[in-house]
């Protein structure tokens, strides 16, 4: 085994061997795209086609053996790989401008990394990413699918999400113990939500954290459900739409105003 996969095997990274994959991953990226941050790159298996293109290439990588190895295989990157956790980092000052983020995310953080990125969505204009399957298909479920839920929801309110495509186990060092998959986000038009935000993304999370209850019982910890008048309320969170959470937090704001 060589050094980088044996550093990264504790990451929960999965280094891909299939050069046509790596290539249709990039190739995912939108005709626009500027500026790009690689998150893991590894041993640089999408390095190599981002470095191709017109795009300002940056990459994050955790792994100090895997940041010395991009250094001396790709001298391209001059001064552009940052060493450190991607979940740590004000990414703020990355780019001039907005940004795609793209990568082979390990996944034992990719939600962590999908939530890193729907909170800096005025920034991130772009998501490519392979994903353990039950995640992508998880993150790209419509409501009234029973794996629809909170990232979901959060991330439909601002992006465009395409499943790609599934990537099968063998392509993979060492290979995982299941399929992958590659989904798209990319940035709608809207700016900002008809209500508050905060409290929009805390009642998606109160009401997937108790899914089986009616929405009635799971949101009670926000506010009195029995003084709200919706028919929303009788129904479960895997049944509501990104526009019918913004609605109930519309009337669960407006009742706590009233009470305040």
């Amino acid at each position: 085994m060589d050094t980088a996969v044996r550093a990264k095997k504790h990451l929960g990274q999965h280094f891909l061997r299939d050069e046509n994959i790596a290539l249709k991953i990039v190739e995912s990226l939108s005709d626009e795209t500027k500026n790009v941050l690689e998150i893991g790159p590894g041993m640089g298996v999408l390095t190599k086609y981002l470095l191709q293109s017109s795009c300002q290439v940056k990459v994050i990588e955790i792994d100090t053996e895997s940041v010395e190895y991009l250094s001396q295989h790709y001298p391209a990157l001059n001064g552009n790989i940052i060493s450190g956790d991607f979940l740590k980092l004000d990414i703020s000052g990355i780019f001039q401008e907005k940004f795609s983020v793209i990568g082979n995310f390990p996944y034992n953080i990719s939600g962590p990394i999908l939530f890193k990125i729907y909170e800096n969505r005025n920034q991130i204009t772009e998501a490519v990413g392979m994903f353990q399957k039950e995640v992508a298909e998880r993150v790209a479920a419509k409501p009234g699918n029973k794996t629809y839920g909170i990232l979901s929801v959060l991330l439909t309110a601002f992006y465009t999400i395409d499943y790609l495509f599934t990537v099968h186990e063998h392509v993979f060092s060492p290979p995982p113990k299941v399929k992958s998959a590659v989904i798209r986000l990319r940035r709608n038009a809207v700016d900002s939500l008809p209500c508050n935000e905060k409290l929009f993304t805390q009642v998606v999370k109160t009401a997937f954290n108790q899914r089986r209850k009616t929405l009635r019982n799971a949101l009670k910890p926000l506010c009195n459900t029995d003084s709200l008048d919706s028919e929303l309320l009788n129904q479960r969170a895997e049944q509501l739409s990104v526009e019918n959470f913004i609605d109930l937090t519309k009337k669960i704001e407006f009742s706590k105003n009233n009470l305040s």
